[in-house]
């Protein structure tokens, strides 16, 4: 049996866009002889649709598209794709009202034959808020020329104990489906990307293929969806191997024959290369998804605004990227020359709109007010809104989108002004390390200059008063990331990162303080482009509360 392996980039709610999506390679995949064509999870609606699930008119323009969409597909092929399903039981059981399923599409006629079992509840995931879990997987099986297929979703491939050393869930659907009889696995996905998850689901996939003697097929969505980025990533695979690479970051038609033996090697990508990728999906799909062309970037000539500045023009192209240099009376004249040769380097359009006649009229409003008091923080964070402020009016008179400019090491610890450089419609980086920062600018210049070295090899400083470094605030990121990865990302008491790193405690526990206290800040963030198992957006710590380690 041949099939196809679509995946495909939908938006969530765009019923008529997805349903042409799942027609056109339905199409391609009948062209080319295919007797099954598999989609990824919630093809229909998008995925994640979350509270749209509560809005009745939503289930029912959904279940209009699925029932039009049944009659467009080419005859003679069966789909599979992902959809919603009324729970018929929600009443008389108290359960969700709805399933997480998959439908055949056959002769004119959608079915239902599989319900998703595991619903994840941790990091960005909430679907049992609104989904009752299938009880008998056992049950999602069918026949598809002649060939008896299981069908899974998702996370029900997510807890195999012998590949994880341990059972999450008390089910195993893939155990499940292939001991109904299953011939051939299908999991239907919408797995977001982090770094190494492309990986780890390979070796996952292989190895429930090898341990159940059957082929698997797994089919994820494609595209972004504001901080979430899904890498696609489809693969068949069997116990020797895989059939073909996966492609990454596109939309894709992969076909496979079932019958025929799977054993190419699976190729590892380049890390930063699929960090990079990522991102500039991530770009591209926020910027277009709403409508807009542009972008604007603040340009210090510092690092991360460079590599900002980078990423957009390859996610949008030079022409839709604008770059402002906003020097004030604390800016070195490097900052300019290098902003203004990134923007050179780039192609992109500069302005240059000096802050410090700015800076003077603040200080004579506020002179009164501050009257007997040293300067500090506050003249400093001034400066840093009066840039956003500069940022967003342009932004707002010529319909660009701002690009916030932060790392995760700076967002960690608060380094940064919130109404400031915090001001934004997306943060592409500020789920990158700084040391993560300088790695991509250095791969970014592999084949040439495109962000000024100058700006990659000088010390990091924010320039708000005179002489300022990072380092008068914060250890060296090459010191300060491996700690805060430990306490954010692996949640480590304090005591065992000072063990593990040769920190001083007393240090880590300074920072680890700061790392709650900016929590409200982080709060506040623009949506961030999720690169990382550990991403703001998957933290769900209380702004406030009186929890420290000391």
């Amino acid at each position: 049996m041949r099939v196809a392996l679509c995946q495909i980039d939908t938006t969530v709610g765009d019923f008529a866009g997805n349903c042409a999506r799942v027609v056109a390679f339905a199409e391609r995949a009948a062209a080319a002889g295919v007797a099954l064509a598999v989609f990824p999870e919630l093809a229909i609606c998008g995925y994640p649709p979350e509270d749209l699930l509560l809005r009745r008119s939503f289930l029912a323009a959904h279940d209009v598209a699925l029932a039009a969409l049944a009659k467009q597909v080419p005859p003679g092929l069966d789909v599979l794709l992902g959809c919603l399903e009324a729970n018929s039981d929600a009443a008389e059981t108290g359960g969700r009202a709805l399933h997480n399923a998959v439908a055949l599409l056959r002769g004119g006629a959608a079915t239902i034959v599989a319900r998703k079992t595991l619903l994840p509840t941790y990091d960005v995931f909430d679907e049992s808020r609104y989904f009752e879990p299938c009880s008998a997987p056992e049950q999602n099986v069918l026949e598809v020329a002649g060939v008896c297929v299981g069908v899974v979703i998702c996370e029900d491939s997510w807890n195999d104990e012998q590949f994880f050393g341990r059972r999450v869930y008390a089910i195993d659907p893939v155990a499940r489906v292939v001991g109904a009889g299953a011939q051939l696995v299908v999991n239907c996905s919408a797995s977001p990307w982090a770094l190494g998850r492309h990986e780890f689901r390979a070796r996952m996939i292989t190895a429930a293929a090898r341990r159940h003697g059957v082929p698997m097929i797994y089919v994820n969505q494609v595209g972004g969806d504001v901080a979430l980025q899904f890498d696609g990533g489809s693969f068949a695979a069997s116990a020797d191997g895989v059939a073909a690479q996966p492609v990454v970051f596109e939309e894709a038609m992969t076909v496979v024959d079932a019958a025929a033996p799977w054993r190419e090697p699976l190729v590892e990508p380049d890390p930063v290369a699929m960090q990079h990728a990522a991102i500039v999906q991530g770009i591209r799909a926020y910027v277009r998804k709403f409508g807009f062309r542009s972008v604007v970037v603040g340009l210090s000539g510092g690092i991360d605004s460079a590599l900002v500045a980078a990423l957009a023009v390859d996610a949008l192209g030079a022409d839709n990227v604008v770059g402002v240099g906003m020097p004030s009376s604390y800016s070195s004249d490097h900052s300019l020359e290098d902003a203004r040769a990134l923007a050179q380097n780039l192609g992109i359009t500069f302005h240059v709109l000096p802050i410090a006649p700015l800076q003077q009229a603040f200080d004579g409003v506020l002179a009164s007010v501050f009257a007997g008091t040293e300067p500090g923080l506050a003249e400093e964070n001034i400066q840093s809104r009066t840039r956003g402020v500069l940022l967003m009016a342009l932004a707002n008179k010529h319909g660009h989108l701002l690009l916030t400019t932060g790392n995760k090491s700076e967002c960690a610890v608060g380094y940064c002004t919130i109404y400031g450089d915090t001001n934004g419609a997306l943060a592409p980086i500020a789920d990158l390390w700084k040391t993560e920062v300088w790695a991509m600018s250095r791969w970014l210049n592999r084949d040439g200059e495109r962000i000024p070295q100058r700006s990659i090899d000088k010390p990091p400083s924010a320039e708000l008063r005179p002489d300022q470094l990072d380092t008068d605030s914060l250890p060296a990121y090459e010191q300060l990331d491996p700690v805060l990865r430990l306490l954010i990302e692996q949640e480590m008491p304090v005591e065992q990162v000072a063990a593990k790193t040769g920190m001083a405690r007393e240090l880590v526990a300074e920072l680890f303080r700061k790392v709650q206290n900016a929590e409200w800040k982080r709060f506040q963030y623009p949506p961030t482009l999720r690169v990382s198992e550990r991403c703001w957006g998957g933290r769900r710590m209380p702004i406030s509360h009186r929890y420290r380690e000391s």
